[in-house]
């Protein structure tokens, strides 16, 4: 199941985001190689990790972490205006209606369709908080994935060639690309809703019913 949880949250959930922050240190520091900071417990931070930002994250059946996103928005401290605004020819990026999507992370035995519900739910986030798109620093490897979920950014700047290559993109959801990466992650729009409305203390006795 998706599950919304800011930051301050996380002590509420500790299985589950001590099992993100290490899927986070397998994934960026064991398998890609990036220069991240790993600690002594095996945990992946960064300095945006203290600004309280939202994340959605795919819970496992045994309540560990099979993926997340995390989120910020441009108008605070974030990863693009603070390290990669050369990328877009200079300044910043920054409305109340751009949020930034960093630290997709995806658990190595998850299913396939974990990486589909994560943007499934970055589609709830636009509709729920009012956001018209999202930005976010990629790598050449993200391609594939985001072609395969039918999520694939306006790329607007890009730096290196072929693997090596990082890029600056902005996402938008239609309705019509909400439908078919809900088909995709095999997850209706019906429950997708109610589990972010679930996070946010929203949904009501007759909605639960009828999700199951």
């Amino acid at each position: 199941m998706l599950r919304y949880i800011y930051a301050d949250q996380l002590a509420n959930h500790p299985k589950l985001a001590k099992s993100m922050f290490e899927d986070r240190a397998d994934q960026f520091k064991a398998r890609l190689g990036w220069e991240v900071s790993v600690d002594a417990t095996g945990a992946e931070r960064d300095e945006y990790d203290a600004m309280n930002p939202l994340y959605v994250i795919w819970e496992l059946p045994d309540g560990t972490h099979g993926g997340s996103m995390r989120f910020l928005p441009t108008t605070e401290q974030t990863m693009v205006n603070d390290h990669f605004t050369h990328l877009i020819g200079g300044g910043t990026i920054t409305s109340p209606f751009i949020w930034e999507c960093t630290r997709f992370c995806l658990n190595r035995n998850a299913p396939s369709r974990v990486a589909a519900a994560l943007m499934l739910a970055g589609g709830e986030v636009m509709n729920g908080f009012g956001v018209k798109h999202f930005v976010g620093v990629f790598d050449a490897r993200m391609v594939r994935i985001y072609r395969m979920i039918g999520s694939s950014p306006d790329v607007l700047g890009t730096e290196g060639e072929g693997r090596d290559a990082i890029s600056v993109g902005l996402w938008e959801f239609t309705p019509e690309a909400q439908a078919k990466i809900a088909a995709r992650a095999g997850v209706s729009l019906e429950l997708s809703r109610l589990w972010f409305e679930r996070s946010f203390g929203r949904e009501t006795t007759q909605e639960l019913a009828r999700a199951g």
